[in-house]
């Protein structure tokens, strides 16, 4: 089948049911159908060619959401560009991936070297009649797995892979056709596009509230909309826990509040479920995979740094080097298998064989599996810290920090040492000032003496990717800049403390 097929359904079954809403503008599923197939039509009359993607470079609008749609529907595969890039940069990731036309806004600049159209050019008459496919095989969307810099990765996810990902929305989250979805993250980032799309598929509503948005104006939004499922990412969901528990309470009676993209802390996680909603769960997952692991409310209490048990259809496994799989409790690489799961890199052979083998996708992720199947994750394994001959997990390193009431965030890399190879440096959010000596002395009262940071580096903020994780490459480019120049060395206890 092809997703948009789903539509067409919804149109003859439930035509006056709501399927966007935005601002005060209603759009219902009988419309949405309708204004699909006029884009769709518009598309392949372009002529564009088959094996080319097209570029959506859109707003965060019901319009884009149609969009995506149209193309499904046209058979054209997606490729995801952000329009808060700066031109150059969705004019690299366009031609790097060979899109034969990028989608904008009409108030757009132009992006060099691409072809540029408005999604407004589908006109009425562009409506007629036009056989359009239906190969569940057919490329849905390339969902980019990393930043706009260096070689950007783009995982060929199919019709097929994406309803996959859609039953284990219905069988593991309980989405449904009565669901009323705000979306309330980008379009441009795999979790926002996917879950709107899930329910439209299924024939409920979404709701329109793009980012930014102030935590008041989304309750707001909660209450008058009666939403009943929410998505959102960590800095986000740390927006709202500043807020008192009053004001909290439309969150209460959603039936899904869901987190993806971006650790959380065990304390974050009992957090949001008492005060947020009961019904919180927490996504592992990957553009390349989809939905991976689910950790639920009820786990909160015995599985507090588990990621969760694997979804409906997928496979985890943790091995070693030689891709024997490990006994339970032993780190080592995650692999994963199932059917929402990409099997490729679009035009990327050397990157597809390395992540791609004998069926598995490897993420690159370090974890431990238990008996049970919980899945604990032990950081990525380019992140992974060698000092002095010792493999250091930074996620070990940042729980400790984490654990100090005074710290909102930390991030670990590793920095160049001459005398062992790497060493540890730590960045730290605040919630509130604290004596940096204080904190390492915290840290090291957690940890073994091979895991203490070198250094401690106060931050405002921490730089992250569209999805919310964070960005650690720069965080060590800042060290290697000079952002810890001011660190006072101790050579007795063979640390140093910076106040950033």
């Amino acid at each position: 089948m092809n997703l948009a097929d789903a539509l067409d359904g919804h149109a003859r079954s439930r035509p006056t049911h709501p399927a966007l809403i935005e601002g005060a503008r209603v759009t219902t599923h009988a419309e949405l159908a309708a204004w699909v197939r006029r884009i769709a039509a518009w598309i392949v009359g372009l002529r564009l060619p088959d094996d080319q993607p097209v570029g959506v470079c859109l707003r965060d609008t019901a319009q884009h959401v149609a969009v995506l749609y149209a193309l499904a529907r046209a058979g054209r595969a997606i490729l995801p560009l952000d329009v808060r890039w700066t031109l150059a940069e969705q004019r690299n990731v366009a031609l790097h991936f060979g899109a034969s036309l990028v989608l904008v806004e009409p108030d757009a600049a132009p992006i060099p070297d691409c072809r540029c159209a408005v999604p407004e050019e589908a006109s009425d008459h562009a409506a007629a009649e036009i056989a359009f496919g239906h190969d569940d095989g057919a490329p849905f969307v390339l969902s980019l797995s990393s930043g706009t810099t260096g070689r950007p990765k783009g995982p060929l996810i199919t019709h097929a892979h994406f309803l996959a990902r859609f039953r284990t929305h219905w069988i593991n989250l309980g989405l449904n056709g009565q669901d009323r979805f705000i979306c309330a993250t980008p379009l441009y980032f795999g979790g926002g596009r996917t879950f709107a799309m899930s329910v439209l598929f299924s024939g409920g509503t979404v709701v329109m509230l793009p980012p930014p948005w102030e935590p008041a104006e989304l309750l707001a939004c909660i209450a008058a909309e009666r939403v009943t499922s929410l998505f959102l990412v960590p800095t986000q969901l740390r927006r709202l826990l500043a807020l008192g528990d009053a004001e909290l309470a439309p969150l209460r009676g959603l039936n899904l509040l869901l987190s993806s993209g971006a650790p959380l802390s065990p304390e974050e996680r009992v957090e949001i479920r008492d005060r947020l909603c009961p019904r919180f769960f927490e996504y592992y997952a990957s553009t390349e995979g989809g939905g991976v692991s689910l950790l639920s409310p009820e786990d909160l209490e015995t599985r507090a740094t588990s990621v969760g048990r694997p979804v409906f259809g997928v496979d985890v496994e943790v091995v070693d080097a030689a891709d024997r799989p490990l006994a339970p409790g032993e780190v080592g690489l995650l692999r994963y298998r199932g059917p929402g799961c990409a099997t490729t890199y679009h035009r990327d052979p050397e990157a597809s064989s390395e992540a791609f083998r004998d069926g598995w996708f490897y993420p690159g992720d370090l974890a431990s599996l238990d008996a049970e199947g919980y899945v604990t994750l032990r950081g990525r394994q380019k992140d992974m810290i060698i000092r002095a001959g010792i493999n250091i997990y930074p996620a070990d390193i940042e729980a400790a920090l984490n654990a100090h009431p005074s710290v909102a965030e930390a991030a670990v890399v590793g920095v160049p040492s001459p005398e062992f190879g790497e060493e540890i440096a730590a960045f730290v959010r605040l919630l509130q000032p604290v004596d940096v000596d204080a904190l390492l002395h915290f840290a090291r009262a957690r940890l073994p003496r091979p895991k203490w940071p070198r250094q401690i580096i106060v931050v405002e903020d921490l730089p992250r990717n569209s999805s919310g994780k964070i960005l650690k490459r720069q965080l060590a480019e800042g060290i290697a800049g000079g952002l810890a120049s001011e660190a006072v060395v101790s050579s007795a206890q063979g640390s140093s403390v910076s106040a950033g």
